[in-house]
């Protein structure tokens, strides 16, 4: 069987807050389902959401997840970048900066896939445990 998981990145450099740091792997890792219902609903009409086979793995599956640090802005885009190219989900989150980061909007998290594990792992497959 294939394996499928989701893989979270967190901007290191930050010194973000723990609870800030989950809160943004959190909205990384629910971002492919946001994109879809935000995008799904037009005029006002219910859309059915259907799930590729991989999303339907993953979630009967366990919903495997694994968090891992960048050390910069750069290291984040580019693995998303990377990670686009070679047509996996990938989403950028970029916090507001309300409460951290002196009210400048900062990328500070990306999560890739659900996918197959091999594929996101030519992307991520280098990066260190979060």
């Amino acid at each position: 069987m294939q394996r499928i998981k989701q893989v979270i990145l967190i901007r290191k450099d930050l010194k973000m807050r723990r609870g800030k740091e989950i809160a943004q792997g959190s909205h990384a890792s629910n971002a492919f389902l946001i994109d879809r219902i935000v995008n799904g609903f037009g005029a006002g009409a219910l859309v059915v959401m259907t799930l590729d086979k991989a999303e339907k793995a993953w979630i009967e599956n366990g919903m495997a997840k694994v968090c891992l640090q960048v050390t910069s802005e750069e290291q984040l885009v580019e693995c998303h970048v990377r990670a686009q190219a070679l047509g996996l989900r990938s989403h950028l989150i970029r916090d507001s900066g309300r409460t951290e980061f002196a009210g400048a909007p900062t990328l500070t998290a990306c999560a890739i896939g659900p996918d197959d594990a091999e594929k996101i792992d030519r992307v991520t497959g280098d990066l260190a445990l979060y």
